[in-house]
């Protein structure tokens, strides 16, 4: 059997890029399992059967623990037709293209959506695989359902179990087919390994700068390499119908500037699917705020509201302190509420007691 992923991960060791994990090295073999079964040549003829897909995998772990990593192995190994996609742009990409087959007058907007991904492609690797949004979750046992019985083979990380996929969501009931569906088709494996990597590249680093000069950013900067390599793209969520652009996005790492995010007419929905779609932002350039700015206050209020009460690791640079950035104009008695908050955001550990 080859031993591409083991060896692929022992370069990485050798070459001190990562310290060995035994909750990693127990993946890896389910992801070569996958390799070797989408190598094996689809035959054609008459009599010839193709061979069946190999079953896909759900790896799900807490933030941090190594899952992005791995799954660039994999993405890289992948000998057939694939595509790597954070799912929430998957999702969002599966409703432009039903918008479109309905305006054709198609009624079943599903099927042809799933026909053509599968035309295109023999795997789909999901990165941060979660289902928050009641559409979402009346759509995805249906695609689902076309992209297996088409062969598509299924690789995704996620933060939580299967189980946990949708948790108090409206109509769950409805959707449990779909976690059914998914232990059916996928094998499921926790990466149980207790080490928080992505907080370790943070470890005994200030997440917090002030002023929002040069020297700030150039240490902002730093940390983003780190965290990302330099590999970004922008990310687009699409939202009641508008677009929220993330300018720069890396296996659940974003980062933006305050105008990007709080310069726009942007509300509670639009910070809840940031929210939901990252799980650590970095803020640059966050100025003071006062009466002429008070839309952008109470927008940013709203967006760290949202950051807080989701635990997502925050990164920023700022005029000031969090106690001293709005301390005049309507509503900067309760900006007190948001000091606190980021003060606490700050600190050592935020972020890690939730996957």
């Amino acid at each position: 059997m080859a031993t591409v992923m083991q060896d692929l991960y022992a370069e990485k060791v050798a070459s001190g890029a990562i310290d060995p994990d035994p909750a990693q090295e127990a993946a890896l073999p389910e992801f070569e399992r996958i390799l070797e079964g989408l190598a094996q040549p689809v035959r054609r003829g008459l009599f010839r059967r193709a061979p069946a897909p190999p079953k896909g995998l759900y790896l799900w772990g807490g933030v941090g623990r190594g899952k992005s990593m791995l799954m660039d192995l994999f993405a890289g190994a992948v000998p057939v037709p694939a595509r790597r996609v954070h799912f929430h742009a998957f999702m969002q990409e599966v409703h432009a293209g039903m918008a479109e087959a309905r305006a054709r007058g198609v009624d079943d907007a599903v099927t042809p959506v799933a026909k053509r991904i599968a035309d295109e492609v023999r795997c789909l690797a999901f990165d941060e695989m979660q289902i928050t949004d009641i559409t979402d979750a009346m759509i995805v046992g249906r695609l689902f359902e076309g992209l297996f019985g088409a062969g598509v083979v299924v690789v995704a990380t996620s933060n939580r179990p299967p189980d946990d996929l949708y948790k108090d969501g409206l109509n769950r009931a409805l959707f449990l087919p779909f976690i059914a569906l998914l232990k059916e088709r996928m094998v499921v494996q926790e990466l149980a390994g207790g080490t928080d990597y992505r907080s370790g590249r943070l470890a005994g680093s200030p997440v917090y700068f002030t002023p929002a000069d040069a020297e700030a950013r150039a240490r902002i900067d730093a940390i983003w390499q780190g965290l990302t390599g330099g590999e970004t793209a922008p990310l687009t969520l699409r939202v009641k119908g508008r677009d929220v652009v993330l300018p720069e996005f890396h296996n659940g790492a974003a980062r933006v500037r305050f105008h990007d995010l709080c310069g726009q007419p942007l509300g509670p929905a639009d910070y809840l699917a940031v929210a939901e779609a990252v799980r650590l932002l970095v803020i640059d350039d966050i100025p003071r705020l006062s009466r002429s700015n008070f839309n952008e206050a109470k927008r940013f209020v709203t967006l760290i509201d949202a950051l807080y009460e989701a635990r997502v690791r925050l990164i920023a640079s700022a005029a000031d302190v969090p106690e001293s950035l709005y301390v005049e104009g309507e509503g900067s008695f309760e900006f007190a509420r948001t000091a606190s908050r980021l003060r606490e955001m700050m600190s050592h550990g935020w972020g890690q007691a939730e996957g």
